[in-house]
């Protein structure tokens, strides 16, 4: 079946994420081995729309694992989502003679895979976002290497806080996914942490560090997700929440935006391992003559799943379904899908309820 295959694509897309290199780097050199080319895309779809490709050799990659960012840069290309722009894009395809696309990133590069491919080039996708927030998976490459940088500078933080008895409130970055500012929350041992998807109560959360501080507690640390902001509708709510914090407590507290520090850094042991079996699966099942397929992890074993059913179930799971959305599924897979959207927010909620039972 490989043979079939001449020459392949790969770009990466949207955000950026520690990884991504490790991914290409995968990609490349898997279908090299299996006797196909391989042209980098630069700037993501855009490089197909305007033409930035490059033949890669093994050399090419050489070094990049440890890299953080995309060594073949990204950019969110308006134009490609119009229909003359994706025909340019599947104009260029051809014009370099590239039989299927690799594309790494999140739902918006999935999206674009599935253009692809309803348009005769066969793509798969790969997870690649600190945001872990691509439902049909468990685990996006970047996320373990940005729980880590959060890590790194809330411990930072603590030690301060401790020296003058202070409260740091942490804006994590996540989009609408609360898992980074969770898993980093408990990780440091914070004194309370707020993530959109489960319910909170401010003055819970107040009187709670009240106790602690009772009980000769120095330091303490609030994690919350940017996606509590966008919620609430106030982007500024982590800020106001700092002042109210500190008039409500007499804590002196400082406010702190982790921000973009966390897509950047060389990419953890875990980001490099699990973004190069996920590249070394895309072209395994590019090369077989799959397509409009997104690879994943789940139980810690790689799966692959129809982009369409990926994209469905990461609405339903995020609340944002549109009519219609579940038209062409049957009745026993939207029943699947319902039990694993439930499965998920139950991981998340036993998880945060573990961090709830440490704040003291």
């Amino acid at each position: 079946m490989a043979k079939e295959f001449r020459r392949i694509g790969v770009l990466t897309s949207g955000g950026d994420a520690p990884g991504m290199n490790a991914a290409l780097r995968a990609v490349t050199r898997a279908a090299i081995d299996k006797g196909v080319e391989v042209m980098g895309i630069y700037e993501g779809y855009k490089g197909l729309v305007h033409p930035q490709l490059k033949r890669f050799t093994s050399r090419d990659v050489s070094n990049i694992i440890s890299r953080g960012g995309t060594a073949l840069y990204s950019n969110r290309c308006l134009e490609f989502k119009e229909e003359e722009g994706m025909q340019k894009a599947i104009q260029t395809c051809r014009d370099n003679e590239i039989d299927g696309i690799i594309a790494i990133g999140g739902d918006g590069t999935f999206r674009g895979a599935t253009d692809l491919s309803l348009r005769g080039i066969p793509t798969i996708g790969i997870p690649g976002t600190i945001d872990n927030d691509i439902t049909s998976t468990e685990y996006s490459i970047g996320f373990d290497t940005a729980v880590n940088t959060a890590i790194e500078m809330i411990d930072r933080l603590r030690d301060t806080c401790e020296s003058h008895a202070r409260c740091n409130v942490v804006e994590i970055m996540g989009r609408n996914a609360g898992w980074v500012a969770l898993e980093a929350g408990i990780a440091t041992g914070a004194s309370a942490i707020v993530i959109n998807e489960i319910q909170f109560d401010e003055d819970k959360v107040i009187n709670q560090i009240l106790e602690a501080k009772k009980n000769n507690k120095r330091n303490f640390i609030v994690c919350i997700a940017e996606g509590v902001p966008a919620a609430l509708g106030d982007k500024l709510y982590s800020e106001k929440f700092a002042k109210r914090f500190e008039e409500k407590t007499g804590i002196e507290t400082k406010f702190v935006r982790l921000a973009h520090v966390l897509r950047g850094g060389d990419p953890t042991m875990r980001d490099r391992c699990i973004a190069t079996q996920m590249g070394s699966e895309a072209v395994r099942l590019l090369l077989e003559g799959k397509s409009d397929l997104v690879v994943g992890m789940r139980n810690g074993e790689l799966i692959s799943t129809e982009i369409s059913y990926a994209l469905k179930l990461d609405r339903m799971y995020k609340g944002t379904l549109k009519e219609g959305d579940l038209d062409n599924f049957t009745e026993e897979q939207i029943a699947e899908m319902k039990a694993y959207c439930a499965k998920r927010h139950a991981d998340l909620e036993k998880l945060y309820n573990i961090a709830y039972e440490m704040a003291h």
